[in-house]
């Protein structure tokens, strides 16, 4: 049996220190109760009840001392006590006295009535004195500290005056290493304003932001209200982010629920914060039970969208999860956390190229995946551009393999990774993803496995996006490069991404599109400026914006559908179908034939050639 250690740990000579005071407390309250109780006058007090004193004080002492033990007053950290410290003093206090009470009761030898209140209460109020003078002298250090180092503390505003900004408050009050000083608090509740909240006075609601830190010398702001949605969430931080200073907001309810509030754990301000829209809701069980006890690979495992699949996958307990990139760096990153993540996971992670055809042919022979995610694709614009023929390779011939392997293979469900690029293409990177829809739609009509295909649009955050790329600018002084004034996108985050994939694989009956409504769409421009202002400053004078000009194939607004696809809802509403487009099969597939015999040539108006397979390509320029 593991034996308790903790009040091992808490040193004796601090408790020895603590027993004596308590013993002095005791004798003290003893003597002062029936002091007060005769009017102060010690010749008033009749002897008897003075050899009735001397005779149950040791008893008194020794049952003090043991209620304060099953109370655990010698266990806790002073320092930091709080309202639980107090309830256990007054329980241990009251139990201490009514034990008295029984003991004089027991022994005859009965004191007047209103000594056991007093007793009680000189007794409470002499234990709190002892235990609450540490935290109180340090608070009071603290401020003097303050005052006199005052130059080296951020003054801070906080947003919400609710149980979050509590916990802030209380924990930059007890820490002498955290450089923050808390001035004045904002919440949109008339009930708490005019009021103070741990001594910080609650100036107002939101209309009052811009005043307050020009008033209190606000240099950063905390958003402290974790239950707010996202409407609430981006009216307020479309306040505070013209107000230059720095922003941080706790990270979600439940660390508030868990007890995990506290400054550490604050995080930067995302621009995602100020997209305006509801976050994709799925229902796991559904994908549970799809997803748990079975094979599942993911190619492309290591990229922004795949690696984020296996961390989602894995908390699903399939059979085994398989990961395969042809980058091996990425692979490992995401293989260790994994590993350390979920020590009993069936993981195999595997290098490999999707345009091997005899690598995909063993891959699947040996592991017989029964779902596949494929995200492997060339994705950069620019980049395919200038160099076509691989986008084809990777992205067309590839998804053609991986797709024939799942087909002989009788692999259940097969989702593909497409875009919004697809529509109306005006690059090769969108057509060529238009010609993998087009794979998989055909393949679907003529295969035990479900091949459906997933489309979004921009994710926030992945390697190569907008988002990471205007972070590294400003972090070099800028200046932020935007093609275009007008250039709009769709967006979503990476966890939405993936949880659309994950919801179509379990709506999946084949032959579909799924497509995200994303809500509308958002100006770069705006991003650009946001995130300069969520940086702490001012655009056009800390940091310059730049127009660069449109890049090869870049149009200023995607479409999620092409007119004739047409829209179906689901079960989850903000995730739709398209209904597919009848192709002439057979000529598609001499289509696809010939261009896995041209491509491998380097050929230099490959364009041409995609045009006839996908007649609404449109070359920027043409």
């Amino acid at each position: 049996m593991k034996k308790n250690t903790n009040f091992l740990r808490i040193p004796m000579n601090r408790i020895f220190a603590l027993i004596l005071m308590d013993i002095m407390s005791i004798v003290v309250a003893s003597f002062a109760a029936i002091f007060l109780r005769f009017e102060f006058s010690f010749k008033e007090i009749p002897q008897e009840y003075l050899d009735k004193y001397e005779f149950i004080l040791p008893y008194t002492i020794a049952l003090t001392l043991f209620f304060f033990l099953i109370w655990k007053l010698y266990k806790s950290v002073w320092r930091y006590a709080s309202a639980t410290e107090l309830i256990n003093i007054a329980f241990a206090t009251s139990c201490a006295a009514l034990a008295q009470v029984i003991f004089c009761y027991m022994t005859s030898r009965l004191m007047p009535r209103s000594y056991y209140v007093l007793y009680w209460f000189f007794l409470f109020a002499f234990t709190c004195m002892i235990r609450f003078s540490y935290r109180i002298l340090r608070v009071l250090n603290s401020k003097r500290a303050s005052i006199f180092s005052g130059n080296d503390k951020v003054d801070v505003m906080i947003i919400g005056a609710g149980a979050a900004a509590n916990m802030i408050i209380k924990e930059i009050e007890s820490s002498q290493y955290i450089n923050l000083r808390v001035k004045c608090i904002i919440d949109d509740e008339v009930g708490c304003q005019g009021k103070l909240l741990r001594g910080i006075p609650i100036v107002g609601g939101r209309d009052k932001i811009l005043d307050a830190v020009a008033e209190y010398g606000i240099d950063e702001i905390i958003f402290a209200i974790p239950s707010a949605n996202h409407q609430v969430r981006k009216g307020i931080l479309d306040i505070c982010k013209e107000t230059g200073c720095k922003l941080r907001a706790i990270p979600g309810t439940y660390q508030l629920i868990n007890g995990e509030v506290s400054v550490s754990k604050l995080k930067e301000v995302e621009i995602e914060d100020l997209l305006g829209r509801e976050a994709i809701k799925t229902n796991m069980d559904e994908i549970m039970g799809y997803v748990s006890g079975k094979v599942v690979m993911v190619t492309g495992g290591g990229g922004s969208i795949g690696s984020e699949l296996c961390r989602q996958i894995a908390c699903h307990q399939p059979r085994q999860l398989l990961i395969l990139d042809i980058y091996e760096n990425n692979a490992y990153d995401i293989q260790q956390e994994l590993v350390r993540k979920y020590p009993k996971l069936d993981l195999v992670v595997l290098i490999a190229s999707v345009r091997n055809t005899n690598r995909m042919e063993q891959i699947f022979e040996n592991y017989h995946p029964d779902i596949v995610y494929h995200a492997a694709a060339h994705k950069h614009v620019p980049l395919m551009e200038v160099s076509p023929n691989e986008a084809v390779k990777n992205n067309v011939l590839g998804t053609w393999k991986v797709v024939q392997a799942a087909d002989k293979w009788k692999v259940k469900r097969f989702v593909m990774i497409s875009t919004d690029k697809a529509v109306n293409p005006t690059n090769i990177m969108g057509a060529t993803k238009r010609i993998c829809e087009m794979i998989v739609q055909t393949y679907n009509k003529h295969s035990d496995t479900e091949f459906v295909a997933v489309r979004f649009g921009n994710v926030l955050g992945s390697n190569g996006s907008v988002i990471p790329l205007f972070k590294k600018q400003i972090a070099e002084g800028g200046p932020v490069t935007v093609t275009d004034p007008s250039i709009i996108r769709y967006f979503m985050t990476i966890p939405e991404a993936v949880s659309l994939v994950l919801q179509a694989g379990a709506y999946a009956r084949g032959g579909e599109i799924f497509v995200l409504d994303m809500g509308e769409p958002v100006k770069i421009l705006d991003l650009a400026e946001n995130l300069i202002k969520l940086s702490g400053y001012k655009v056009g004078e800390d940091i310059a914006i730049q127009f660069t000009g449109l890049r090869p194939g870049e149009k200023l607004y995607e479409e999620m559908l092409m007119a004739e696809e047409g829209m179906k809802e689901t079960a989850n509403k903000m995730i739709h179908i398209g209904q597919p487009i009848q192709i002439d099969e057979e000529k598609f597939m001499k289509q696809l034939e010939g261009l896995r015999e041209y491509v491998v040539k380097e050929p230099d108006d490959i364009r041409e050639y995609i045009k006839q397979i996908v007649p609404t390509y449109t070359p920027k320029g043409e």
